[in-house]
């Protein structure tokens, strides 16, 4: 066979892969789950010693997190948990055997994006 002949790889970026969402999905998935495990675990645990340190920590762990920086560092950290927790749930679906198909898949992956979206609103209106 010749070079010019042989099939491309399906890794290959670009015009000859289009990206499909449930790959998107695992990616930022794992994604998200590396941004929790080097930013937000840090952050929680900075919040822990700073609570556990006095009122004068704890001030200024507030005065951190008051600007825009830290606003939206919370909102990154928010949004990549809310949408950890519900692919990971869609994971657990897809474990039982269930919603296996194109269809559903796209579904449910759809619906997982969405959701993450709107708690994330929901819920840095309420904490933020």
């Amino acid at each position: 066979m010749k070079a010019d002949q042989r099939p491309l790889s399906p890794f290959m970026i670009g015009p000859y892969y289009k990206p499909q969402l449930t790959s998107l999905m695992s990616i930022t998935h794992r994604a998200t789950g590396v941004f929790l495990s080097v930013v937000g675990a840090p952050l929680l645990l900075w919040w822990i010693v700073a609570v556990s340190s006095g009122p004068a920590a704890y001030d200024a762990l507030l005065a951190c997190m008051a600007g825009w920086i830290g606003k939206l560092g919370l909102l990154a950290c928010l949004f990549s948990l809310n949408f950890h927790l519900l692919n990971g749930i869609r994971h657990l679906v897809w474990d039982t055997g269930r919603a296996l198909d194109l269809k559903s898949a796209y579904t449910l992956g759809w619906l997982v994006l969405a959701s993450a979206v709107i708690l994330t609103a929901v819920l840095a209106g309420v904490l933020l």
